[in-house]
């Protein structure tokens, strides 16, 4: 199983709209997806590490999906719908990072 977390970088500029990422933009990735996508989470920053600092991420989004190929299967041929739907709820460029999941 792999997770492939998409990060939104917090700061003073960072404007994130998390209702529609939640009710929309997900809802459509995972049904572009279909069954390449097993399932997805949606995480909203609380806090940092420290009381004096802010998250490093405002939000995160997190595909959960059987392997690599499995994801770029059911992402690729739709990347264009899904990326040129960021505008509408958020300023910020994503960071992407896909990982193995060795405890789930």
């Amino acid at each position: 199983m792999i997770k492939v977390s998409v990060m939104y970088p917090n700061g003073p500029d960072a404007h994130f709209d998390e209702a529609y990422y939640r009710d929309r933009h997900m809802p459509m990735v995972k049904e572009l997806m279909g069954d390449y996508c097993k399932y997805y989470t949606v995480d909203r920053a609380l806090a940092a590490g420290t009381p004096e600092t802010n998250a490093p991420y405002i939000a995160m989004g997190h595909l959960f999906c059987e392997s690599v190929d499995a994801f770029q299967a059911g992402f690729g041929p739709h990347t264009k719908q899904i990326m040129g739907d960021i505008p509408n709820y958020t300023n910020q460029k994503p960071i992407i990072q896909i990982s193995e999941v060795l405890v789930g």
